[in-house]
This record gives structure tokens, sequence and C-alpha cells, in this order.
């Protein structure tokens, strides 16, 4: 299968139903791979979910080994809408392809992402018509919350994990986050990792597979 992002796909055992689908968006300067190292642990309690975790449309600026989703070296809000509002238009795309692919829709997929593939999950997950089972983020934020908000056409449930010590993507952004999708009706849930920098540590990701087991069909 091809799709028109370039992905990694951890697939269930041989035999086995496909019943889910996590999508994991990686950081500014990784890829698909690097995000893709949650799935070693993660596949063991979610046997019928495929794993999909795709590289971003564009080479990173800062880093041409990897990608970005959207261009951070400009400091102008304007620009970073726009570009990442491209960004949305590609996964959406992308999305589609997958429910194409595998036949299933918004409620058997779970969004997650790093960093800048946090915002994007959080953009995407509420933007869509159709909800999503579920959105988790690490060490994010929302990119602009008065166009996020006149965009939101869906509430899916979503789950907040921040390093208290992240010094690239500061933890009052998880706060401002939480109030902005509480005071939105959405129903969010937040985490602090303690002594924690900007990376997922292993105690966040156990976090982010115990809320994503109780959101979804096993």
């Amino acid at each position: 299968m091809t799709f028109c992002l370039e992905s990694t796909i951890i697939e269930p055992k041989k035999g086995e139903d496909i019943k889910n689908i996590i999508v994991l968006f990686h950081g500014y300067g990784g890829d698909g791979k690097d995000i893709s190292m949650l799935t070693l642990n993660w596949k063991r309690h979610l046997p019928n979910t495929v794993f999909i975790c795709p590289n971003g449309h564009e080479t990173c600026d800062l880093n041409p080994s990897g990608y970005q989703w959207f261009d951070l070296t400009k400091d102008d809000p304007s620009y970073i809408i726009n570009e990442s509002l491209k960004a949305e238009e590609k996964i959406n795309n992308f999305l589609g392809e997958i429910r194409e692919e595998y036949k299933l829709d918004n409620k058997q997929i779970c969004l997650a992402g790093f960093s800048q593939g946090c915002m994007m999950s959080i953009n995407i997950g509420l933007t869509t018509e159709k909800p999503f089972n579920c959105v988790v983020g690490f060490s994010g934020k929302i990119i602009n919350k008065e166009n996020l908000k006149a965009r939101i056409k869906s509430h899916a449930n979503i789950f907040l994990i921040h390093g208290d010590l992240d010094d690239v993507v500061s933890p009052t952004y998880l706060l401002e986050a939480k109030d902005f999708l509480l005071r939105e009706k959405i129903n969010v849930e937040t985490h602090f990792i303690k002594n924690c920098g900007h990376h997922i540590p292993i105690e966040a990701s156990s976090l982010a597979l115990d809320y994503i087991l109780k959101n979804i069909d096993k």
C-alpha cells in the first residue's frame, strides 16, 4: 500500500483482524520511524491495531535529514497559521486514504503526536466533521486559539501530557490548552511528568497507552 505521506507502518500479527488505527505524528525535525518507537510497548496491548507513522510533507529547514509539518523559522503568527493549514490539508488527504485502505471510520482512529505533531493532532482532531476516537498529545500546544475556536466541528476526547521541565515548548502551554478546551466543552485530561524535559519518557508512554485502552475498542 502507498499513501500520499511516506509512512512507517506496524501491522498486527498475521491472522489478526484490524479493528483500530493509531496514527502517530512526529515532532519538528523528526520522522515516522522516530515516533514509531512508542509502538514497541503499545502493540502488545493492542493486538488488533495498525500503527501508522507518517513523515511530514516537508523536509525540515533546520534538520534536512528530518521532516516538518510546517516551518518554524519565522516568528510570524499569520505565516504559521497558513503553513499549518496546508499541513492539515495534506494530513486530511492522508487520513482519507487510510480510512479507504482499512475500511474503518474516525471512531476507530486515534491520533497521537509529539511536539509539532501534537499541535497537528489537536487541530485535526477538532476540525473534522466526524469525531476521532481520541487524541493524545505529548509536549505540544494549540497553534492559534482564535483560529481553532472558529473551526471546531467535533469534540474528540483529548489527553495532553507534558514534562514540567520542558525548555522547548513551555509547560504553561498545557495549562493554556486545558483552559481553552474546557471552555469549548471538550473532554480533556492532562498530566505533568515531574523532572522531565522535551521528550517522551516511559511514564508518559504508559499513561498514554492506558488512556487509549480506555477509549478504543480492543
